[in-house]
């Protein structure tokens, strides 16, 4: 088979709090785009995302409107790639010179060119509701040949979890689950390490990469315990060891890029 044929393995790309840019199935899938310097008043440790890794999506997964997933200047960066949402979360970017897609509960959304295809899955991030921007929260399942992955936003658990497997058609062979916050404490509808542990168990993943951690902070950093930035990855991987050691973690570095195992 020619070497330009052969089909490339499936990668993931972790360029930090929840943006990742999972390469499957011949697209490219960039979620919840954080690609500037900082975002309003939070700081983000070390360099920005490269262009290069990021630029010319197929489609952009957005799981919510909260200013740290959902920043204009960075979704602008990446049109004219659909984004995919919920229904009232794409028509307020439409409504904002931006390609909203939004899908049904039950859609499920052939990402054009590709083997992949993308649907939406819950998420329970009710917290802390915005006046100003729709309040509509989701996850998102990725499936192509012989891979599913479960990117699941903002969330705390929840019994539908245990249901993704079945609408993946098989077992979960990725989860993207978040661990923390831009503080050491977390308000209601977040996970912290040891509850994305649990989540990872309940869906029976065979590998997991931690996001929602180790990139944004507040200025006040001197009211925060020291090195608490750098805790979350560490203490996920020793919960995974403890509640679903059949699932191994993929603790990435800020821009680091790993394939994803598949069986």
């Amino acid at each position: 088979m020619p070497a330009e044929n052969v089909p490339r393995s499936p990668l993931i790309s972790w360029l930090g709090h929840s943006t990742v840019l999972l390469e499957a199935g011949g697209a490219r899938i960039l979620t919840d785009p954080l690609l500037l310097r900082h975002n309003g008043p939070l700081r983000r440790r070390g360099a920005r995302p490269s262009s290069i890794v990021w630029e010319k999506p197929d489609v952009v997964l957005l799981s919510h409107l909260h200013h740290d997933h959902a920043e204009l200047r960075s979704l602008r960066r990446v049109a004219p790639a659909p984004v995919l949402t919920a229904p009232a979360n794409a028509a307020w970017l439409r409504a904002r010179g931006l390609n909203g897609t939004g899908l049904e509960p039950e859609q499920v959304h052939d990402v054009p060119g590709t083997k992949a295809q993308v649907r939406l899955v819950r998420a329970d991030h009710g917290h802390r509701p915005m006046p100003h921007r729709p309040n509509a929260v989701n996850g998102h399942l990725v499936t192509a040949p012989g891979l599913s992955v479960w990117l699941a936003g903002d969330t705390s658990l929840h019994e539908e979890m245990e249901r993704l497997p079945e609408l993946a058609g098989g077992r979960i062979d990725l989860a993207v689950v978040p661990i923390g916050g831009w503080g050491p404490r977390l308000s209601g509808g977040h996970m912290d390490p040891e509850q994305a542990a649990l989540a990872c168990a309940r869906v029976g993943a065979r590998a997991a990469v931690p996001v929602h951690w180790g990139t944004l902070r507040a200025p006040v950093v001197g009211r925060f315990p020291r090195g608490w930035m750098d805790a979350g990855g560490p203490a996920f991987a020793r919960a995974l060891e403890r509640v679903a050691p059949d699932c191994r973690p993929m603790v990435l570095g800020l821009g680091e890029q790993a394939g994803i195992p598949v069986p």
